[in-house]
């Protein structure tokens, strides 16, 4: 039911949500007394009127219709949000062709910012870095690993021992 939202108008808005909630093919029905659920693609056609200081999904519903009326101010401006401006800046890099099997070229030291900081370590840093700060390698078993209670091989050690806890649970 994730796609139903549950809208709860005001006293004043009731009637009208329920002449529009009647009017809609197939019909909206009522969850509780005072609740309807709508279809989540059919809530972006609702009449903005309608819908002014209802509860929609338990939080109260905010329009700039509802700000104007008020005389509230209008949101401050979203930071961190991309806008056609900031889109718009002229490239001041030129564009560079990558030949294929050959390494990129290098990139300029103008593209990185002020903090930006190296992620490789090369030359005498990666020989002096201790050998604890690296992950353990993993030792590779392989071969055959037999029961011992039946005739059956395994691949792996793992697997040999699943089957004697599954199939030889008394040894």
């Amino acid at each position: 039911m994730t796609d139903l939202i549950h809208i709860q108008p005001t006293r004043a808005q009731r009637r009208a949500f329920a002449q529009w909630a009647v009017a809609q093919t197939p019909k909206l029905r009522t969850i509780g007394p005072n609740v309807f659920a709508v279809p989540a693609e059919l809530f972006t056609q609702a009449p903005e009127e309608i819908l002014i200081g209802s509860l929609v999904d338990g939080h109260r519903y905010v329009s700039p219709q509802e700000d104007a009326q008020e005389g509230r101010a209008a949101p401050g401006e979203l930071l961190g949000v991309a806008t056609p401006e900031g889109l718009a800046e002229p490239s001041t890099l030129e564009p560079r062709d990558a030949v294929p099997g050959e390494p990129l070229p290098e990139v300029p030291a103008s593209a990185y910012g002020p903090d930006s900081v190296p992620l490789g370590v090369v030359g005498d840093e990666a020989e002096s870095r201790d050998s604890r700060d690296q992950p353990a390698e993993l030792a590779e078993v392989s071969g055959p690993f037999p029961c011992g209670l039946c005739e059956r091989d395994y691949p792996t050690e793992r697997g040999r021992d699943s089957h004697r806890r599954q199939k030889h649970p008394e040894a």
